[in-house]
């Protein structure tokens, strides 16, 4: 966005939607002399002169804050998308549905009669539980999600004792499996947060190993991947608010959460997400021609919704993120419609009096954002009704 700190030319036709850029304002202001001199405009000849009551469409003069707004184009997903590998060799008997959650304790899948389990934690399980096995962070995340479900007495903790065992028992009768106090590297898988189901990889019957891919899986939460240009880099500051614009029109807000090293747009993280790694997009026969200068450099960021509940519905989505590229505040505006020429190299506004007629105040422009338009005058104040064009 654009901001005019000396008085700019008007624009061709007496009100005109004016945008909020430099190139296409010097396009509209060319030719404001020759309409001027038709007096096409106001001012001209054909102008309706003031004292008349006027009874058309009128707007406020406002004072707030104006947000100038670069637009960037992201990929509403969800979060921390990879597969799902077997844990237990043989046949394939029980798969997860599509789009359900795993919560904490589910069954993610079955290889014969060797069920998974999810549970809660950072670590990924790496060895069998055990009696007389050595102490472990991993031994206290297994007690505490033993815990959650109810099982375990204690207080988590690195050793694997007696409550361990008595909890690992519990759990195993409630699932209806050997009660030894023992579980297998693979009974449990951890992870982070609760995990949804993506698309089936593999299919029941199939024969897997710990080496196979059997479905996606991702967060439950959602954000979204864009790339801002190198020249909008100071945009992207994690923690800024950002406005999200969504299929049908909708909008909401959400907050920078990631931004990363600059990196090619066609290798940068928010465009791979999800492509799989086998695929390669193909790109790889076509971009020998390409020479490191012809590549654009980005820089990616990562948006969380505000309001996870304004993007229920939708799995996967282009959306377009608006980012505060300017502000200024208790600044007077008014709509962009209300701009008129009152000389070719003078902008002003046609305020509405108490009487319904009408007076012509010069204004000189400041900031353009969205559909208002900064302006100062000292003829001009808060609340006063300006003249708009018919809707």
């Amino acid at each position: 966005m654009t901001t005019d700190s000396t008085e700019t030319k008007p624009p061709r036709k007496r009100r005109m939607l004016v945008v909020g850029t430099c190139a296409v304002l010097a396009v509209a202001l060319a030719g404001v002399g020759t309409a001027y001199a038709l007096g096409k405009l106001p001012g001209g000849e054909q102008n309706q002169s003031e004292g008349n009551v006027f009874t058309g469409s009128t707007d406020v003069v406002t004072r707030g804050t104006l947000e100038g707004e670069t637009t960037a184009v992201g990929t509403l997903r969800y979060a921390d998308q990879y597969k799902f590998r077997g844990t237990f060799e043989g046949v394939i008997t029980k798969l997860p549905t599509p789009g359900t959650t795993l919560h904490q304790g589910d069954m993610m899948q079955q290889v014969g009669d060797e069920p998974t389990y999810f549970m809660r934690g950072a670590t990924p399980a790496w060895r069998t539980f055990e009696p007389d096995m050595s102490n472990g962070d991993d031994v206290t995340q297994l007690e505490t999600a033993l815990k959650e479900l109810g099982y375990f007495t204690g207080e988590p903790n690195t050793r694997y004792d007696w409550l361990t065992r008595a909890a690992i028992q519990k759990w195993q009768k409630d699932k209806g499996l050997t009660q030894n106090g023992i579980l297998p590297l693979g009974r449990v898988v951890f992870a982070p947060e609760d995990l949804r189901v993506g698309t089936m990889i593999a299919r029941l019957g199939d024969r897997a190993t710990p080496e196979t891919d059997l479905f996606n899986v991702s967060s439950t939460r959602q954000v979204i991947s864009a790339n801002l240009k190198l020249a909008d880099q100071k945009l992207g500051v994690v923690g800024n608010s950002v406005k999200i614009r969504l299929p049908g029109g909708q909008t909401t807000t959400g907050t920078i959460a990631t931004v990363e090293p600059p990196t090619d747009k066609g290798s940068a993280s928010g465009e791979q997400k999800g492509s799989g790694s086998g695929s390669g997009s193909g790109s790889g026969s076509g971009s020998g021609s390409d020479s490191a200068s012809d590549k654009e450099r980005v820089i990616p960021i990562t948006v969380t919704p505000d309001d996870p509940s304004a993007t229920e519905g939708l799995q996967e989505a282009s959306v377009s993120l608006g980012l505060v590229s300017e502000k200024r505040e208790n600044v007077l505006s008014v709509p962009l419609g209300a701009l008129i020429a009152l000389t070719p190299d003078q902008f002003g506004v046609e305020v509405v009096n108490d009487d319904n007629t009408i007076r012509k105040v010069p204004v000189k422009t400041g900031l353009f954002a969205g559909d208002r338009v900064e302006v100062t005058s000292d003829e001009l104040s808060e609340n006063q009704r300006v003249v708009v064009p018919d809707r």
